[in-house]
C-alpha cells in the first residue's frame, strides 16, 4: 500500500499542532495558574532578597514563559527590575522570574 504525499501534507500540520504546540500553551498556562497562587499565599521572591543581585551581571530566568535575560540588575522598584543589557535596557515583573544567578 503506497501513502498518497497529499494525505501527508494534510496530517502532518495536524499532529504537529496535537503534539506539539497544544502542550506547550498549557505548559504556560499552568505556569500562570502556579504563580498567581504563589502571589496569593504570599510566597513569592521579596525585594530585599532581589537587593542582593543589585549591580551584578545576572542571569535571570522566567522558565516556562520563555523569556531569559542577562545583563547587570540596575534598579529594584516594588514588583519590577530594571535590567542593562548589551542590547539595552528591559524590565521584568518579579512574580514570573524563577531563577537569578551571579554571572562569573
Amino acid at each position: 500500500m503506497k501513502l498518497d504525499p497529499s494525505i501527508i501534507g494534510v496530517w502532518l500540520p495536524i499532529f504537529i499542532v496535537i503534539i506539539v504546540i497544544i502542550p506547550q500553551q498549557q505548559a504556560i498556562k499552568n505556569a500562570a495558574v502556579v504563580v498567581l497562587k504563589r502571589k496569593k499565599r504570599g510566597d513569592f521572591m521579596t525585594n530585599e532578597l532581589i537587593q542582593e543581585f543589585k549591580g551584578y551581571n545576572c542571569y535571570i530566568s522566567t522558565g516556562a514563559f520563555g523569556a531569559s535575560v542577562t545583563g547587570r540588575i540596575t534598579d529594584i522598584k516594588e514588583n519590577w527590575i530594571e535590567v542593562q543589557t548589551k542590547k539595552g535596557r528591559q524590565v521584568l515583573n518579579l512574580d514570573f522570574i524563577q531563577i537569578i544567578r551571579i554571572k562569573e
